[in-house]
């Protein structure tokens, strides 16, 4: 999953911002509330179910739900690779014609956006069938070479139930890639940042503190250095952001003045989120402490984020006020609680993990 959906870091602004020399549109304060509402709700939706299936993932020996472990050294290199990503980005918005980029990458994010849904739908609907629905399992397996010496690439189980699931996924991708319409991009960010956040795995408390560290500078490098990150994310037409138009309430469903969220925002502090829950299953108390601590510190910090853009009316790099917000409120419950020895030991075992995965479900 790390290498199928390029997640870049983006800032939280409104979308008029980016214009140059166009008129603004002023939003009503209802709109503006509700507009950021939602954006925050729709952040908190993929973190706390995508740390919950992160815990039941690591059992699973079907291919697509493997997760994709993050070392240290990964999530060093992160940032420079995100840097060189952000920037040739800008430089092909800058050389080449933006329709054909656009063009290109809406075929490349229509596909994989069908995956994604597919796969986060899959456990709903596997309670909304009846249990006399006939059900085939199908499996899809690819390997390379023969004999003693044959090497398992592809093993894809799924079902009928998964199929029902793609053809539902196949309406939102037509209606993305014919409309562009921000309900359908919503749900395609949805779905990769929940599947992010579910596939991607820290495997310690410190390789998560160098990741979110090197992305604290590279968000407000990018932010308020220069202003290629906000060029990016106005002319990149993919859904790796949230939006939310804050004239819903004067113009329904065709309103037009949205307010953004980059799926960055969400999924990076997301990962940190979920192996805290991991963390807390670990230490066999019955308590989720780590887990809920670092989820009200994203609300935290994303509503600070939200009051000092509206402040100094500026489009702020969320990153700036979620990493602290995440790393330093756990770290003080660590402390208090004397467990800050045992955080920083603590390694994931992926075994251990998935053996506790239905007392979690119970729990919470």
């Amino acid at each position: 999953m790390a290498e199928e959906v390029p997640v870049v870091p983006q800032s939280l602004s409104d979308t008029d911002e980016a214009a140059n020399g166009t008129a603004k549109l002023v939003a009503t304060p209802a709109g503006t509330a509700l507009a950021y509402g939602s954006l925050v709700f729709m952040a908190l939706l993929p973190i706390f179910y995508g740390a919950l299936r992160s815990v039941r993932c690591a059992k699973s020996k079907n291919s697509s739900d493997m997760p994709e472990t993050i070392t240290s050294r990964d999530a060093a290199r992160f940032p420079l690779i995100a840097s060189c990503t952000l920037f040739g980005l800008y430089l092909f918005f800058k050389i080449f014609s933006q329709e054909y980029i656009n063009l290109l990458l809406s075929m490349y994010f229509f596909l994989l956006g069908i995956l994604a849904l597919s796969h986060t739908l899959s456990p709903a609907m596997n309670r909304l069938f009846p249990v006399n629905f006939p059900n085939k399992q199908y499996q899809l397996l690819f390997t390379q070479g023969s004999g003693e010496t044959k090497e398992e690439i592809v093993n894809y189980e799924f079902d009928t139930k998964d199929l029902v699931c793609l053809a539902f996924s196949s309406v939102v991708g037509v209606w993305y890639l014919l409309k562009k319409h921000w309900i359908a991009n919503n749900l395609f960010g949805l779905a990769f940042a929940l599947n992010g956040v579910e596939l991607l795995h820290l495997n310690n408390v410190s390789t998560g503190c160098i990741l979110l560290g090197g992305l604290f500078i590279y968000d407000v490098f990018w932010v308020f250095g220069t202003n290629v990150m906000v060029t990016v994310a106005k002319s990149f037409e993919a859904p790796i952001k949230l939006v939310f138009p804050q004239d819903l309430l004067e113009h329904g469903l065709e309103a037009n003045n949205f307010a953004m969220l980059g799926l960055g925002d969400i999924v990076i502090p997301g990962i940190f989120i979920a192996l805290l829950l991991r963390f807390d299953i670990s230490l066999k108390k019955n308590t989720h402490t780590y887990f809920y601590t670092s989820f009200l510190a994203y609300i935290f910090g994303l509503g600070l984020t939200i009051f000092v853009m509206h402040t100094f009316k500026h489009a702020q790099p969320a990153l700036l006020y979620l990493v602290p917000a995440c790393i330093g409120f756990p770290l003080v419950m660590a402390l208090v609680k004397g467990e800050i020895a045992e955080m920083f030991r603590y390694e994931e075992s992926p075994n251990e993990v998935a053996g506790d995965s239905k007392q979690v479900k119970k729990e919470m």
